[in-house]
C-alpha cells in the first residue's frame, strides 16, 4: 500500500493499512482529466531531489493533492491515501489488489475527506428555486466509486471547493439520505450493511455512473464483500461475475430466469432507471431480490 507523506507529498510503501504509524487520512473525490498519477509524483520526487531544488513534491503537486496533504497535516496525520496517485496502475497486479482492497482501505482510514469540487462554501445549503442545493446536486453523489467511499469510513468530513468544512457524514446524514436513499442508520454506523438485503444495497447504486463499464461491477465488490479478478476490457461481463460472486456468498439465493420481453424492456427504458438496473439486473439470470426490485420499479 502506497501513501503520501502529508508534509512533502512523497510516496512511501507500507505492508498494510494497519501498519501505518498514527493511521492515515483518505480522499474521496471525482476525477478530472488531468489528475496526477503515481508516476507523476515519483518524477516530482526525483526533480526535488536535485541539489539545485529548494522545493518539495507537495509544492509542485496539483492543487487537489496539495490541499489534501495540507489539511491532513493540519489535522495531525502524517500520511494520506489518494486513489489517483497512490496506485501504480502500470502494474496490473497492484491495480487488482488495490481495487479488491479499496473498501478495506476506506474503512480503516482515520478520516475520509469528501472533497466536493463543485460546491462553493457560501451557497452549499442554499435552496435553489428549481430544487435542491449545491450540496445535494454535487456530481460526487452520483459517482459509482463514491458509494463505498461514503459507506465504509466511520468518519467522513465533507469539504467545499475551497477545502472548507461543510459537515460530517453524521451531521449531514438526513440530507445525504434524501439524496442517495442510503438509510441514516447506515450513514451513522448504527446498522451494518449486511443487515440490508441484496436488493436494498443494489438500489443505493441505482442513480450512480462510472466512466468504464467494468467499474459498474468493481466499485460494488466491497459493498457485497466479493473479491474477484479485475479484467479491464471484459465490459459488462464484469457485472455477471459480480452476481455470481454474490450468489456464492449467499448460497440460499438461487438464480431466477428472466424472460426477455421487448415490451418490458421498452417500459424499463422509459422509466428513467439507472443503466445499472436496466442493463444488469434484467440480464439472462438475476438475483431474486434484485429481480423483485426491478419489478417494483418498472411496474
Amino acid at each position: 500500500m502506497w501513501l503520501l507523506s502529508s508534509h512533502r507529498a512523497e510516496l512511501h510503501s507500507f505492508d498494510s493499512p494497519k501498519s501505518v504509524p498514527g493511521g492515515y487520512a483518505i480522499l474521496s473525490h471525482t476525477w478530472s482529466k488531468n489528475e496526477q498519477t503515481f508516476q507523476d509524483l515519483q518524477r516530482l520526487k526525483e526533480r526535488c531531489a536535485q541539489p539545485w531544488s529548494r522545493k518539495t513534491p507537495r509544492d509542485l503537486a496539483s492543487a487537489k493533492i496539495r490541499g489534501c496533504c495540507e489539511l491532513a497535516q493540519k489535522h495531525g496525520y502524517d500520511w494520506v491515501w489518494i486513489d489517483t496517485c497512490c496506485i501504480d496502475k502500470s502494474s496490473s497486479a497492484e491495480l487488482q489488489e488495490a481495487i479488491n482492497s479499496m473498501f478495506h482501505y476506506y474503512s480503516l482510514a482515520e478520516v475520509c475527506y469528501a472533497y466536493l469540487e463543485d460546491v462553493p462554501t457560501d451557497s452549499a445549503f442554499v435552496d435553489h428555486p428549481y430544487g435542491g442545493t449545491d450540496f445535494s446536486r454535487s456530481v460526487w453523489h452520483g459517482k459509482g466509486w463514491t458509494l463505498q467511499e461514503l459507506i465504509a469510513p466511520r468518519f467522513v468530513l465533507f469539504l467545499s471547493q475551497s477545502w472548507e468544512h461543510l459537515g460530517s457524514k453524521t451531521d449531514l446524514a438526513e440530507r445525504i439520505e434524501a439524496v442517495t436513499s442510503i438509510p441514516e442508520s447506515v450513514l451513522r454506523h448504527e446498522a451494518a450493511i449486511d443487515h440490508f438485503s441484496i436488493a436494498q444495497r443494489m438500489s443505493w447504486a441505482a442513480a450512480r455512473t462510472t466512466t468504464r463499464p467494468e467499474d459498474e461491477a468493481y466499485c460494488l465488490m466491497g459493498l457485497f464483500d466479493v473479491n474477484m479478478p479485475t479484467i479491464y476490457g471484459e465490459g459488462r461481463n464484469a457485472f455477471q461475475r459480480l452476481q455470481e460472486g454474490i450468489m456464492r456468498r449467499n448460497p440460499d439465493t438461487m438464480p431466477t430466469p428472466v424472460m426477455k420481453n421487448p415490451e418490458n424492456r421498452d417500459r424499463s427504458e422509459k422509466s428513467g432507471l439507472s443503466p445499472w438496473i436496466l442493463k444488469h439486473l434484467a440480464s439472462n439470470f438475476v438475483l431474486p431480490y434484485a429481480l423483485l426490485l426491478l419489478y417494483l420499479l418498472v411496474k
